[in-house]
């Protein structure tokens, strides 16, 4: 799948401005109605919308910045894209270039016409809710119920505005059916046409005769909706999830909004996570650090094995490879590393204090750094990275 920028043309850093040029430019030339039956180009155009859907949103493009593909597709994109035929990227873009019409109409000449702000409602607005995983969870992957208030259709008018749920409309008297008001104002430079969607149909043209008593015309009430959400496994701190459809629901039987899920991650009781990796500290005794041992270590998948070799020093690392968290939507997983820490009696009985008085002179209770050995600090750092 090639990078966004690329499909537009643009430079990471360039501007909205500089995106919609670029989209526009790129809509003309591979526009179907310019190129007929020609799947190429019918498949570049398809391309090309879907890298202006992601770039020309501030939050998407955000999220495609950080995460690249993964962070907007997978849960928030269907595979094959935002858009399942050539009405949708119409109808998603089609006011871009101004109220007047958009450029297909303006280039090609009719064809297929820009539709009227509410000739189908408008859309309604996105929902933003958070959810909080533990690292279990986000290793393994969830279902989680959430709680959300945002508008849904109104029962009583089954969502049309209208009352008794049959919309009957009349002409608007502001704008007379346009939609939209034109003013026209002359100067030393020519004519100007000064264009703005009709405040009082919102361009639709048209208005209702009765609106709805419950809901006033919108088409809509206010209500709680519990909504399943299913988390992928690898979806960690900061991500967003997008389910297409479960936000506000729109005006007039308008398309509804979508919900956006933020993923918080709860801290762990156990580890401390650095992107895949997590992090454990364990324990030990001098006699087992002297002698060897093996213990028990908590995973994420439950309690594993694992063995201490004899004269291990405190401060070791160990790893335990492929026990990390999983990449998102990908093959890729990391591991767990154990910090080794030597534990160190405060408190001795004469019996103890008269054997460790034994051993202090002993030639293997000696410090000593092997000939060529790194410092420690050294060694900490670059197992760290």
């Amino acid at each position: 799948m090639r990078d966004y920028y690329e499909v537009l043309g643009v430079d990471r850093n360039a501007t909205q401005e500089e995106i919609k040029r670029a989209y526009r430019k790129l809509a003309l030339q591979y526009h179907p109605d310019r190129n007929p039956g020609d799947k190429e180009a019918e498949a570049r155009f398809k391309e090309i919308a879907e890298a202006y859907e992601v770039l020309s949103d501030p939050e998407k493009r955000r999220r495609y910045d950080r995460y690249g593909h993964a962070g907007v597709r997978g849960n928030g994109m269907p595979e094959g894209g935002p858009f399942e035929d050539l009405n949708d990227i119409f109808s998603a873009f089609h006011d871009i270039f101004g109220a007047s019409g958009s450029v297909f109409e303006e280039v090609f000449g009719g064809g297929r016409r820009r539709t009227r702000r509410e000739a189908h409602g408008r859309a309604g607005g996105d929902v933003h809710v958070k959810v909080q995983l533990t690292l279990e969870e986000i290793a393994e992957g969830t279902e989680k119920e959430v709680t959300v208030r945002k508008y849904v259709p109104c029962a009583t008018c089954n969502g049309t505005g209208a009352e008794g749920g049959t919309a009957g409309y009349t002409t608007c008297p502001t704008c007379r059916g346009a939609g939209e008001l034109r003013q026209v104002s002359r100067s030393i430079f020519g004519q100007f046409i000064n264009i703005q969607t009709c405040p009082h149909c919102g361009g639709a043209g048209r208005i209702l005769r009765n609106r709805c008593p419950d809901c006033g015309g919108s088409g809509r009430r206010m209500s709680e909706e519990t909504i399943r959400v299913t988390i992928p496994p690898g979806a960690l701190e900061g991500h967003y999830l997008t389910i297409r459809g479960a936000g506000h629901a729109g005006v007039k039987g308008g398309p509804p909004g979508d919900l956006i899920v933020e993923i918080e991650e709860l801290p762990h009781e156990h580890f401390v996570r650095e992107g895949l990796d997590i992090y454990y500290d364990l324990v030990i005794s001098f006699p087992d650090a002297a002698l060897g041992t093996e213990v028990e270590v908590p995973t994420l998948r439950g309690r594993a094995r694992l063995q201490i070799d004899p004269g291990i020093q405190s401060g070791k690392i160990l790893r335990m490879r492929g026990r990390g968290l999983p990449e998102l939507n990908g093959p890729g997983r990391g591991d767990q590393f154990v910090r080794v820490h030597v534990w160190t009696p405060t408190e001795l009985t004469d019996e103890e204090r008269q054997i460790l008085e034994r051993l202090r002179h002993a030639p293997s209770f000696r410090p000593r750094l092997e000939e060529g050995r790194r410092s420690f600090f050294s060694r900490f750092k670059d197992a760290f990275r």
